[in-house]
């Protein structure tokens, strides 16, 4: 998918939302576990109640691996099942030697047919460089990570700024605003400007709005630009809105008070084409 249908996408639906697929065979409803494929049914149902509102899902890859071939199989049914027109992220965390690399972006972009996929900075140019040979694809680097673990190496102090900014200033020159994004924590939201000063065109997929007690107004206040730059994911405040059988309802009502507040930040900063 290219950076202007996506934008697209966003003016359409007047939102910027990315529903997150982490979905855990111990926390979907009950009723569901006498289907064929529970996590399929349930994956089926909240794009069906959803989808008008999203542009885009992010399936995290270890909630299918763990269950093993039928959690492959249910992954590759929910990937068939998305609207075309909306953009999907493999949220598998990859990053490795070249070669290997090379065959993780196989895996993800051409069997799967995923738009984009997460991947680790740690080793380098050439652990990243070969998720960027792929043409209409997209490579999504963790940037500034949420979790409290980030800052054991992110926020290090190194020649004069902390790690997380030297990443981000480097890895900025293997790809371009057309095919990598970065992902920026909700939970920290205060380093936006400064990451905005070294990357302002990149799309940010900021995870941690919702549950996770991240503020959707800060983030665009800082974060936004001319062509939004943003996709919000939120798991489990809409997932797991309800462990009933009005879960897809519940889902729903959730998607649309984030979509009417990202309709709100997108005409207060006046993003248009």
């Amino acid at each position: 998918m290219t950076r202007n249908f996506l934008f697209d996408q966003i003016q359409k639906k007047q939102s910027f939302l990315c529903v997150g697929l982490d979905t855990d065979i111990n926390k979907i409803p009950s009723h569901l576990l006498d289907t064929e494929d529970p996590i399929f049914e349930f994956n089926k149902q909240i794009i069906d109640a959803t989808h008008d509102l999203a542009v885009a899902y992010k399936p995290n890859i270890a909630f299918y691996e763990a269950l093993g071939s039928k959690g492959w199989e249910s992954l590759e049914k929910t990937m068939d099942y998305i609207p075309k027109d909306i953009f999907t992220i493999s949220d598998a965390k990859r990053g490795d030697i070249g070669n290997t690399s090379s065959l993780y972006a196989r895996a993800f972009f051409e069997n799967m047919n995923f738009d984009s996929v997460t991947v680790a900075p740690y080793m380098g140019s050439d652990s990243v460089k070969p998720f960027l040979a792929f043409e209409d694809k997209w490579v999504i680097l963790l940037g500034v990570t949420s979790n409290e673990g980030g800052k054991d190496f992110q926020f290090l102090e190194c020649e004069g700024k902390p790690l997380y900014q030297h990443v981000l200033s480097k890895s900025k020159e293997w790809g371009s605003a057309d095919n990598m994004m970065y992902v920026v924590g909700a939970t920290r939201p205060e380093y936006l400007t400064d990451i905005r000063k070294t990357i302002p065109d990149h799309f940010l997929l900021v995870p941690g709005v919702g549950a996770q007690g991240g503020d959707l107004q800060e983030v665009c206040k800082y974060g936004m630009n001319s062509q939004c730059g943003l996709l919000i994911n939120s798991t489990r405040g809409i997932i797991y809105a309800s462990s009933g059988k009005d879960f897809a309802e519940r889902a729903r009502e959730e998607a649309m008070k984030l979509q009417l507040e990202m309709k709100a930040e997108l005409e207060r900063c006046k993003v248009k084409s």
